[in-house]
């Protein structure tokens, strides 16, 4: 029988995102593929340094637990394969669990996030985000901070949604750039009952909801989830009778009017 991935939760990075490959990237840059390649190579038995995305992979593979398998993580890289073999040993080295990946030697490799039927892609490279995000996909940057946030809730994973053109569909947002905000809560009044339609991160939740309702009160990690919106009363209203027609919960909703969001994700 076949392998598959679905029912699971499956989140694809880049190899950069996943070890400090900066060193040996600064090399690719000043030369080409192969000086990086035979610098990987050469330290093979050397397990790269944690990157970025190393406590959140730590955090999401705790999920996984004797034979429930509840998360996969995939590497999807432009290396070449001969590099992604230190990618495997170092995973090794450092405990990951992470047996799938993806090494296209320079071209972009977003085409096979379908095929993996990935709920995120993430990177360190903003290029490739945006890539990924014109394709379809569900995709997010980490950022340096992010790995040191991480030890202030060493035992949840924290995930906050934006709302309109991210958990929602863009409906509402295009009426609030072509009319402003009165016409959009005009609209938002009118259509209180009509669910919104899906935004290209709503697979994401969904897999974070089955995720969250199989893990019990005695799961090494715990998920926590939040909605953080420039949505105010009365528009409000809609977008949580969303995530009810849609059978979707958050533990957080912040409804800010406009305010900055960035100290509010700094406290989340």
């Amino acid at each position: 029988m076949a392998a598959t991935l679905d029912g699971k939760l499956v989140v694809a990075l880049s190899s950069r995102a996943l070890f400090d490959f900066e060193e040996e990237n600064r090399v690719y840059e000043q030369s080409d593929d192969r000086a990086y390649m035979q610098l990987q190579l050469s330290r093979l038995d050397e397990p790269a340094k944690p990157g970025v995305a190393f406590p959140l992979v730590q955090k999401l593979l705790a999920f996984n637990e004797g034979n429930s398998q509840k998360v996969e993580v995939v590497i999807l890289s432009r290396n070449d394969p001969v590099s992604g073999l230190r990618v495997y040993r170092s995973a090794k080295a450092h405990g990951l669990a992470v047996e799938r990946g993806v090494f296209t030697r320079g071209q972009p490799p977003f085409r096979y996030l379908r095929s993996l039927k990935a709920n995120l892609f993430l990177s360190m490279n903003e290029a490739d985000v945006r890539d990924a995000l014109d394709a379809g996909f569900p995709a997010a940057r980490v950022y340096s901070e992010s790995a040191r946030a991480a030890g202030q809730h060493p035992h949840e994973v924290r995930i906050a949604f934006d709302g309109d053109a991210v958990l929602f569909s863009d409906e509402a947002e295009r009426v609030f750039q072509r009319d402003g905000l009165d016409a959009f809560q005009a609209h938002e009044a009118a259509k209180l009952a009509t669910p919104l339609p899906p935004g290209p991160f709503k697979p994401l939740l969904e897999a974070l909801h089955r995720l969250q309702r199989a893990g019990g009160a005695e799961a090494p990690i715990r998920l926590r989830t939040a909605l953080v919106t420039a949505r105010s009363a009365p528009a409000h209203e809609r977008a949580i009778r969303t995530l009810l027609a849609w059978g979707l919960e958050v533990d957080e909703a912040m409804f800010l009017g406009g305010l900055d969001k960035g100290a509010f994700l700094r406290e989340f």
